[in-house]
C-alpha cells in the first residue's frame, strides 16, 4: 500500500523587495542625472561672456540664473547638490567659474562669498519658494501674483546669501572697506532682477511641462 508522504505549499516569494530596490535605484540614478545636469548648466552659464565693470572687482555673469534655476526646479536638497557639484568640479582643476578660472583660487579671492553663497541660494529657492512654483494652474491674475511674489522671494533670499556673502568676501579679500564693497555690490542688482525673473518664468514653465519634478524636495 503506498503511503502518501504531506507536502506544504511553498510559500509565495514575495518581490516587494526587490520591486523598492528597483525603484530606488531608479530613483537614485534619476537624482544623479538631474543634480549632473544643472551642475553642467550652471557652468554653462559661468562661461558665458563675462562682463567686467570697472572699479568692481567680480564680473557680472549669468551664473545667479542657473543656481536660482537649480533650487527652483530641483528643490532645496538637489539643488544644493547640483552647485556643490559644480563647485567641486571647478576646484578639482576643470575651468568652469567666470572667465574659465578653475581651481582653489576662486575661493580665497574677490568673487569667494558669492561662491560660497550659491548653494545656499540654490537651497534657500528650493526650501522657502519652489512650493509656490510648484501649485497647480490658476487663473491669469492668481497667476501673475504668484509670479510677482516668487521672484520677490527669491531675490530676497538671493540679497541675504549670494549678496551678504559677496560683500563680505569683497571687503576681506580684495581688501576693501566694507562700505566700498557695498556699492560695487550694487552693480550687480539691475541684472539680478533680470536673471531672477527670467528663472522664475523658466521654472514655472518647466514644472509645468513635467509635473514629475514638483514631487521633488
Amino acid at each position: 500500500m503506498n503511503s502518501t508522504v504531506p507536502t506544504e505549499d511553498a510559500a509565495p516569494v514575495s518581490t516587494v523587495g526587490p520591486r523598492r530596490a528597483t525603484a530606488s535605484a531608479g530613483r537614485l540614478g534619476q537624482d544623479i542625472a538631474l543634480v549632473a545636469s544643472f551642475a553642467a548648466l550652471i557652468a554653462v552659464c559661468a562661461l558665458m561672456p563675462a562682463i567686467m565693470v570697472a572699479g568692481v572687482p567680480t564680473p557680472i555673469t549669468l551664473q545667479t540664473f542657473g543656481v536660482m534655476l537649480a533650487g527652483l526646479v530641483l528643490g532645496s536638497r538637489r539643488g544644493a547638490l547640483a552647485v556643490l557639484l559644480y563647485l567641486a568640479i571647478g576646484a578639482a582643476g576643470a575651468p568652469v567659474f567666470a572667465s574659465g578660472a578653475s581651481g582653489l583660487a576662486p575661493f580665497v579671492g574677490p568673487t569667494s562669498g558669492y561662491l560660497i553663497g550659491f548653494p545656499l541660494l540654490a537651497f534657500g529657492v528650493g526650501w522657502g519658494v519652489r512650493a509656490i512654483l510648484a501649485l497647480g494652474e490658476q487663473g491669469a491674475a492668481l497667476k501673475g501674483f504668484r509670479i510677482v511674489v516668487t521672484v520677490s522671494l527669491s531675490l530676497l533670499i538671493s540679497l541675504v546669501t549670494v549678496h551678504a556673502l559677496g560683500i563680505t568676501g569683497m571687503a576681506l579679500r580684495v581688501p576693501m572697506a566694507l562700505q566700498d564693497a557695498f556699492i560695487a555690490d550694487l552693480i550687480f542688482l539691475p541684472g539680478d532682477i533680470i536673471k531672477t525673473t527670467a528663472a522664475v518664468l523658466v521654472a514655472s514653465a518647466v514644472l509645468r511641462a513635467f509635473p514629475v519634478l514638483r514631487e521633488l524636495r
